[in-house]
């Protein structure tokens, strides 16, 4: 009889063992934008490539459209360990670290070659790791693109724009950013940009060719000005805990499938910007501006003195960095 009980102790210990072992870690990824977008196209990616190489031993499990957090809540849901992947924009990470704030100042990247090359760089890459005090894990950059400016008054010199309300995520370097030019600028979640526009209640906004077609902006906005002023991108992230806590080899080829992902995306952003652009001047409903050399001097020279009101926040090292990563 006691042989009979030990034996089945084994097997329930052997059996429990197997189950543990058999349990795939849950990566929970959570975005706030529609599947058919760069950020949508590139977690869905992510989870074939991962479903295709570690099946059986992780599970990814996406959440788009803000179905489980919005940006504001995403984070501090993924330090409770709610969710394990999150790709917020750059800007919702100030609370965080100050230095990320990198990416806001105005006219500091020409296009997005420079933007990707400063991130593919030594300090880019360290810039990943900026929030890990805060228990938090950069993983890579996403690419939204070069962000425009809208309104309903052409903009072809920083005078245009006094007085003016703008709409801006909350980002005290964007609001520096207009404050420089006499504008106002108000924070106002991403969600409620169309009726402020088209009930006038705000001037205009800021932001990239493919978030101003696909929300429609240009239909209640007579004049789009091509400032490519700044960059709006995304950080993937995950927390420190979960991270940390996976084999190294699960590790690394989760962030292999991450990074080919994530290349997808970029691509993908790459191509919309450009095609939602024509896709706008086609529509007639939005006037598109380019500005002259000696117009966009006026803009560079009037937003500029933000890059030294945020110096010491961000590094002075960390931003001749990025302006070298333009030659």
């Amino acid at each position: 009889m006691r042989l009979l009980t030990a034996a089945i102790t084994t097997m329930a210990l052997t059996l429990g063992a197997q189950a543990a072992v058999a349990a795939p870690v849950e990566i929970k990824f959570s975005h706030v934008v529609a599947e058919n977008t760069p950020k949508g196209q590139m977690a869905t990616k992510f989870k074939e490539l991962v479903d295709e190489r570690l099946a059986g031993k992780v599970e990814v499990k996406v959440f788009p459209n803000s179905q489980l957090f919005g940006d504001n809540k995403v984070l501090e849901a993924m330090l409770l360990g709610d969710v394990q992947m999150a790709a917020p924009s750059l800007s919702k990470f100030q609370k965080y670290t100050k230095k990320l704030q990198i990416f806001d100042l105005p006219f500091l990247f020409k296009d997005m070659a420079a933007v990707e090359k400063f991130q593919n760089g030594p300090e880019g890459r360290e810039l990943l790791n900026s929030l890990q005090k805060k228990g938090l894990v950069g993983l890579g950059y996403l690419h939204n693109g070069m962000k425009q400016l809208s309104a309903s008054d052409p903009l072809k010199v920083p005078a245009d724009a006094e007085g003016k309300k703008f709409r801006i995520m909350t980002s005290d370097v964007l609001q520096a950013q207009f404050e420089a030019v006499d504008a106002v600028p108000l924070k106002k979640p991403f969600s409620e940009v169309f009726t402020l526009l088209q009930t006038k209640a705000i001037d205009g906004q800021e932001n990239t060719w493919s978030n101003i077609f696909s929300k429609k902006f240009f239909e209640v906005q007579p004049y789009i000005t091509e400032s490519n002023h700044g960059v709006l991108d995304y950080l993937v992230v995950t927390s420190a805990e979960f991270w940390m806590g996976l084999d190294d080899d699960l590790k690394v080829e989760i962030q292999k499938a991450l990074d080919e992902a994530i290349k997808h995306g970029n691509a993908i952003a790459a191509e919309k910007a450009s095609s939602d652009k024509q896709k706008i001047i086609d529509s007639k409903r939005s006037e598109v501006l380019t500005l002259t050399d000696a117009e966009r001097a006026q803009w560079v020279e009037a937003m500029k003195p933000v890059w030294k009101q945020f110096e010491d926040q961000v590094g002075a090292d960390l931003i001749k960095a990025a302006e070298a990563s333009n030659n």
